[in-house]
């Protein structure tokens, strides 16, 4: 059972629970969060709770390669997004990050912090040798969070992402536990 509380500065990164279903359809149902976004809007609540619930049972295996947090305010416990990271091939040592934050806390510095705890998370905790990420070229936001955090951009893929605005190309991100 993941268990598994992360603290930073001025943020918790907690397993995500069947409690959260409600926050995290409002944040997948932002028009702002879905504009790079291959998830897409939720029909409704059903479909959010599928997703949620399929989390928290990779979130409670014994064997556990993906994680995934909600990230709440440290001071009055504010839902304010959602990060993961999720393993590869254990021969690779490899793992790949998401997160998504809603709108109102975008710009100040809360995506940053959580990836940065994640990062530590997956090299300290999980051992891991390479942390990858990726994102829409025309996602300004996330490319800047990625390249505060020290990862590398490593290639540009033509035409990879179904957003609601047609094929976007893609960034892969990655960074190693020696970077």
């Amino acid at each position: 059972m993941n268990n598994i509380n992360l603290k930073t500065e001025r943020l918790n990164l907690r397993p995500v629970s069947e409690e959260d279903i409600s926050n995290i359809h409002k944040l997948h149902s932002l028009g702002e969060t879905d504009k790079f976004n291959t998830l897409g809007i939720p029909n409704n609540i059903t479909e959010t709770r599928i997703i949620v619930e399929k989390w928290i049972s990779d979130n409670n295996l014994e064997n556990n390669k993906s994680y995934t947090f909600v990230v709440e305010l440290s001071e009055g416990k504010e839902f304010i997004g959602l990060i993961a990271i999720n393993l590869g091939k254990e021969k690779y040592k490899n793992a790949e990050v998401w997160f998504k934050f809603d709108f109102k806390f975008w710009n100040k510095g809360f995506a940053t912090e959580s990836l940065r705890k994640i990062i530590d998370f997956g090299f300290q905790n999980l051992k891991l040798h390479r942390i990858e990420a990726g994102c829409a070229i025309e996602n300004i936001g996330s490319l800047s969070v990625l390249e505060k955090v020290g990862m590398i951009r490593e290639a540009h893929t033509r035409q990879l992402l179904p957003l609601k605005s047609g094929w976007s190309d893609h960034y892969g991100y990655a960074i190693l536990s020696t970077d």
